[in-house]
């Protein structure tokens, strides 16, 4: 597994800048597209992604994409977009770029500026989905209508396919996986949603880059406790509300096993040295010996790291009882899990079982999908090192593994490993996804286009 980080920092080391900037035209249009889609209210419930969808289609027609190649599919209110770009055929099997249209809810009353207009302000894009994940969807689109008007052939045919509902169900994802394999079937998927660069907090210099090969997959479980009830002035030794309660402690108490991966070892011995002091040094020991029980015990009192050494479960909401004067006759928690990868949501569950006790029933509250990590390769590490330095020179590539989920866990459990390789650059401080006044740096977004040319390119030659 030690293999893998050398690998990462030997080609960080060996690779030099590339080309220059964007053209003016293509920043343009880029910057056009990117407006237009923040200008689509994508979050659930009001039915605006056929019509970002739709939007999108006719641009890649006006491009010089065919009918045949572009395939807008209806999944209830939301749907998904899927473009295919014919190669020559003198490689292997397509490449598949992924994004999602949708974006969480906004309230407008709540931000500082109109959510559903882009506005550049003070080196920023502003507006909803800025960050999550307009900007990535826009670049790649926009990739595709270069390379396009380039007369570029590849030699292996490339895909787009942005979901619909990434950040609630995904069935936008896994009607495609499941009900249209021929038009995503692919060697390996590239996603917009997942690694990227960070810039530093103080200077607003690149810090490294994260590119993402894993992530954990997501479980909710809704936890039951039931009870004959009866009148409250007459309590029972038993109690919906208690027995729930005692098993929410039992989980509250339970540490999932120590897992690791060849992304998050790579990731903590980069990210030690960078940390530094008991941190860095407990990242470094980990890396070097997943089998540290002590070192693995202090990343697990940091938030930020405990997800990437096991599953972790959660309980996020409570309902119980039907009137003050009762006895409760259920009570229902819900338990969110991230799964690490490799591991089932029935294993999951069953845990959960044994840790809770009979009394409790456990049910998943909607379909999961088990991921595993993507197998690092040198051809993707590569091509992503070279878009990367393109912009930012002798910058280091890490490895990474994402605690949240996206629609890379369906691909990856559908047996299509994905590498999340985010074309943006943030500060940590900036973040605000799902948040308000979500935002970009507006350089970090025109870079982000030279980032998925020079990816596209490399990947597609090969």
């Amino acid at each position: 597994m030690r293999i893998a980080a050398s690998l990462f920092t030997l080609t960080c080391l060996a690779a030099n800048a590339g080309a220059a900037g964007a053209p003016e035209a293509v920043k343009v249009e880029a910057r056009e597209i990117f407006a237009k889609a923040v200008s689509f209210k994508t979050s659930e419930g009001l039915g605006q992604v056929p019509a970002l969808a739709n939007y999108l289609a006719d641009k890649f027609r006006a491009g010089g994409f065919t009918d045949k190649d572009i395939h807008v599919l209806p999944v209830g209110e939301t749907a998904s977009l899927v473009v295919r770009y014919p190669g020559s055929g003198r490689s292997g099997k397509p490449i598949l770029l992924i994004a999602h249209m949708d974006v969480v809810t906004a309230n407008p009353q709540d931000w500082e500026r109109d959510p559903f207009t882009l506005i550049e302000e003070n080196g920023y894009f502003f507006g909803r989905g800025a960050w999550d994940v307009k900007a990535d969807l826009a670049a790649i689109a926009e990739t595709f209508l270069r390379l396009k008007r380039e007369k570029f052939v590849p030699k292996r045919d490339l895909i787009v396919a942005f979901s619909g509902d990434e950040e609630t169900a995904q069935a936008t994802t896994r009607d495609l996986v499941e009900n249209h394999r021929d038009l995503v079937a692919a060697e390996l998927a590239i996603n917009g949603d997942g690694g990227g660069g960070v810039l530093a907090n103080d200077t607003g210099k690149p810090s490294f880059y994260y590119l993402q090969g894993a992530e954990k997959s997501y479980a909710t479980f809704e936890l039951t406790a039931r009870n004959p009830g009866g009148h409250s002035s007459e309590p029972r030794v038993d109690n919906a509300i208690y027995d729930l309660a005692d098993a929410l402690k039992a989980v509250q108490a339970y540490r999932f096993p120590v897992q690791s991966n060849e992304w998050t070892l790579g990731s903590f011995a980069a990210s030690g040295r960078a940390t530094g002091g008991e941190l860095g040094e407990a990242m470094m020991r980990f890396a070097a010996n997943p089998n540290d029980v002590a070192a693995a015990d202090r990343l697990a009192l940091e938030p930020a790291y405990v997800g990437r050494t096991r599953t972790t479960c959660i309980a996020t909401m409570l309902k119980g009882g039907h009137a003050d004067n009762a006895l409760p006759q259920s009570a229902t928690a819900t338990v969110n899990c991230r799964i690490f990868p490799g591991t089932s949501a029935a294993s999951v569950s069953a845990d959960l079982q044994r840790v809770v006790g009979n009394k409790i029933e456990i049910k998943l509250a909607w379909p999961a999908a088990d991921s595993v990590a993507s197998p690092v390769r040198t051809d993707v590490l590569n091509a992503v090192t070279k878009a990367v330095h393109t912009s930012y020179p002798g910058l280091q590539i890490v490895p990474d593994q994402a605690s949240y989920f996206t629609d890379g866990s369906v691909l990856r459990a559908a047996g299509i490993p994905t590498y999340g390789a985010s074309g943006m650059f943030i500060k940590d401080t900036d973040n605000f996804s799902h948040g308000l006044n979500e935002r970009i740096p507006v350089t970090s977004f025109y870079n982000g286009l030279t980032h998925w040319y020079e990816l596209v390119r490399a990947l597609s030659a090969k």
